[in-house]
């Protein structure tokens, strides 16, 4: 081995605490950084392989039959802006019902002819496309489960056609739920509905307004009104991101937060190492070394174990990344998704490089120092730093070693700093942690609308005109009425409300929406706006930001839902937080369905008792009355369940207690090193009389202060960052949070927040202290 390189070898061995903060502190930057950076990866690939192999549509337009000719529509595929069109195609909404266990809810069909070439390739899973009447393609998407050779029948259309499922498909823009033949259409048409789509590929398409100005290009020319439903590329590509998406501002933030840490901390050992190697630096001058190779000794030292951490932290990125990814497999027909080898090889190659070039700037000022003044230069550091610190801290009515680790900061300003640097980001991360831990509870608390205290749950939803409870022999549905009437008499209900399921489609998207339909007043039940109000009265609807990201409505427009007894417009009054279902709900009165959807059987009813009742003894009582009625109470709301909340949330724990032993571990190394630079004057305190119990008082209390103020100043950064990454994080699912889930934090437990800076700077400070409290006085006077 060469003498560097032995060099090399004998300083990491001979600082093992520096060795290990270091490598630690370059695991969780590493870490962090390849999981935020392979989900950012991950997210967006699966879609856009399927978007470019598949020539995906831009822009998908829904045209009343009635209003437009489809000559008229093929003459938009030579507006401005577009660069290939297919259509138009009749479409029609439908409710099918399958000769097997599935129930029939509304889809949408599309006639055509062959799965496409330029615009929108629909591609073939399995089977073929049709050929004739009576043959269909359903979506893998679709509601209704694909199965080749299943018989569906549209019993509510003339004629009762049945079809035979021959192939399942899949659209990566989702332009239909299943397809035929054209010729099949008029069959699947009821008299005086039916419509067109339009499929457009454009030019510039990359951004909202971009689509929004195709959409006007297209219609420029159409009757107004003749468009009825729209939906952008980049709404579905958001919707196929939202699974990994949600992770990534988070993890940009811990890794930022471990990257800037790594970069201190690597700074901070290899100056202190400097600082107190100078006589040693001296000697390798003398016998030999050059600048350069004593500027390369110091950055080996700090590049061994950062290589080992990196290793560990990119194993650890792969290991925390399983649960995340095993949510995304099968996107698009994708495999099981990996990390990407680039990805891996730029956080090491970046991460080695921060730390290089780090050590390398830090290490610059051992190769500049002359021979002669590092021989000359003892291990002991100037006394004449902080003197007035120490006096002031003597005058104050403390203990003498309290006052001496007060004042011990101000000796050692530079290395306060970086020891409170790092306390300062720990500090951080656990205010950030417990922010997001609630803001995340807040979400679920709006997606479970657990705020009734006694739910009767419905039974299984009739999502179809032959529905379950239906058939011969089965057990008949409770009834709704009589359900209520037992709620309301039963002794000790206060509020109540009754909701109801049906499913519909919106004009202009493919797919299902769920429309909840409630009986009585149910603002009371636990749905946090966004925007807008509550419904108040028939007519009127409130949706979730996803709903009005897909139709691109806002408050205050209208929508049409189908594939009911008859189309249903709402106007839309509020804006909701609900995440179920992917955002694609309707929350009506249930008056606004009399006429398309009179049988609202399948209920839940949701109660608030009158204070005072006991919970367990009303659902009893009322369970006694409900048995003939065939429902049963419970108590509780909703489940608010979520593995993608279990998931967050359990990233966020290992991520932050990484960053806290980062940050006491910086402590430690800080102090250990102050200790050792102090070791003769702390046997001068021994022999005049301090005690073992009072050394660790004076050493711990170096560091009170510096813990105390990057404790101060590391809440309000963290309540930032919180305040930034949630609704990022919120963005990235379509989703707006209103103030209740971001502004979680309380003045009971921003103080609690506060101290924990003490803590991380006491817990880094403990065996330095100990090992203080140990040494030997006659051993600590004789070390120069």
């Amino acid at each position: 081995m060469s003498a560097l390189g032995t060099v090399v070898r004998s300083g990491v061995g001979r600082r093992r605490v520096q060795t290990l903060v270091i490598g630690l502190a370059a695991m969780m930057a590493v870490a962090a950084s390849v999981l935020g950076g392979s989900l950012l990866v991950v997210s967006g690939a699966p879609f856009g392989d399927a978007f470019a192999k598949q020539h995906g549509a831009h822009l998908s337009v829904q045209f009343d039959a009635g209003a437009v000719s489809a000559a008229r529509l093929s003459a938009s595929k030579d507006a401005e802006g577009v660069s290939g069109a297919a259509g138009p195609f009749r479409t029609a909404t439908v409710t099918p019902r399958s000769d097997g266990a599935n129930p029939g809810w509304p889809m949408t069909v599309a006639g055509r002819g062959d799965p496409g070439r330029g615009v929108d390739e629909v591609t073939l899973l399995d089977g073929r496309w049709p050929a004739r009447p009576g043959e269909i393609v359903l979506s893998a998407g679709a509601a209704l489960i694909p199965t080749m050779g299943m018989r569906i029948a549209f019993t509510g259309l003339p004629g009762d056609p049945t079809l035979t499922v021959v192939g399942v498909a899949r659209s990566v823009t989702g332009t239909a739920d299943a397809w035929v033949v054209p010729s099949q259409m008029p069959a699947l048409t009821a008299p005086g509905s039916g419509g067109y789509q339009m499929l457009y590929r454009l030019t510039d398409a990359g951004t909202a307004a971009q689509i929004a100005a195709g959409r006007a290009a297209v219609t420029e020319t159409l009757p107004p009104g003749a468009a009825v439903g729209e939906r952008s590329w980049l709404t579905v590509k958001r919707s196929a991101e939202r699974d990994t998406a949600v992770y990534v501002p988070f993890l940009i933030a811990f890794g930022a937060l471990g990257l800037v840490m790594s970069v201190l901390i690597v700074g901070n050992v290899v100056a202190s190492a400097v600082g107190m190697g100078t006589r040693r630096i001296g000697v390798l001058k003398a016998i030999g070394f050059t600048p350069a190779q004593v500027v390369r000794a110091y950055v080996g030292q700090a590049l061994i174990p950062a290589a080992v951490g990196t290793g560990l932290g990119v194993l650890a990125g792969h290991l925390l990344a399983v649960p995340v990814l095993a949510e995304t497999e099968q996107v698009y027909g994708t495999s099981s998704l990996t990390i990407a080898p680039w990805v891996d090889l730029a956080v090491i190659a970046g991460v080695l490089g921060l730390v290089a070039a780090t050590a390398w700037a830090s290490a610059w000022r051992a190769g500049r120092l002359r021979t002669v003044d590092a021989l000359a230069v003892g291990r002991t550091a100037s006394a004449g730093r902080g003197r007035w610190a120490a006096r002031l801290a003597g005058r104050l009515p403390l203990p003498q070693p309290v006052s001496l680790g007060l004042a011990r900061p101000f000796a050692r300003p530079a290395r306060a700093l970086a020891m409170g640097t790092a306390v300062l980001f720990g500090t951080i991360a656990v205010t950030f942690t417990v922010g997001m831990g609630a803001s995340l509870g807040e979400v679920m608390k709006a997606k479970a609308h657990d705020v009734a205290d006694v739910v009767v749950p419905a039974p299984l939803p009739d999502f179809g005109p032959e529905g379950p409870g239906s058939g011969p022999g089965e057990r008949p549905e409770p009834d709704p009425a009589a359900v209520a009437a037992a709620v309301e008499a039963g002794a000790g209900t206060g509020k109540y409300y009754s909701a109801a399921t049906v499913r519909a489609t919106v004009s202009g998207l493919t797919g299902i929406v769920d429309v909840i339909a409630f009986s009585g007043d149910a603002s009371w039940g636990g749905y946090t706006m966004v925007s807008g109000r509550w419904i108040y009265k028939p007519g009127e609807a409130t949706v979730p930001t996803p709903f009005l990201a897909a139709t691109g409505t806002r408050v205050g427009d209208t929508v049409t839902l189908n594939g009911l007894a008859e189309p249903v417009t709402v106007r839309i009054v509020g804006e909701v937080l609900d995440p179920r279902n992917d955002g694609m709900q309707v929350f009506t009165d249930a008056s606004t369905l009399t006429a398309a959807r009179p049988d609202l059987t399948e209920s839940s009813h949701h109660i608030a008792v009158t204070s005072g009742t006991d919970v367990s003894r009303y659902v009893e009582a009322l369970n006694k009355d409900l048995a003939p009625l065939g429902a049963t109470a419970r108590a509780g709301g909703l489940d608010a369940g979520g593995d993608m909340v279990v998931t967050l949330n359990a990233l966020s724990a290992v991520l932050t207690l990484m960053l806290v032993a980062v940050a006491a571990l910086g402590v430690l190394n800080g102090v250990l090193l102050d200790t050792r630079e102090r070791v003769r004057e702390i046997g001068v305190h021994k022999a005049l009389g301090m005690t073992p119990r009072q050394t660790v008082t004076m050493v711990i209390t170096s560091v009170v202060l510096t813990g105390l103020v990057a404790g101060a100043l590391g809440v309000p950064l963290g309540v930032a960052l919180h305040g930034w990454v949630i609704p990022a994080m919120g963005d990235s699912v379509g989703l707006r949070f209103p103030g209740s889930v971001i502004a979680v934090y309380n003045g009971a437990e921003l103080l609690p927040l506060a101290l924990g800076g003490l803590l991380i700077a006491t817990l880094g400070a403990l065996l330095p202290a100990s090992w203080a409290a140990r040494a030997r006085t006659a051993t600590s006077l004789r070390t120069e």
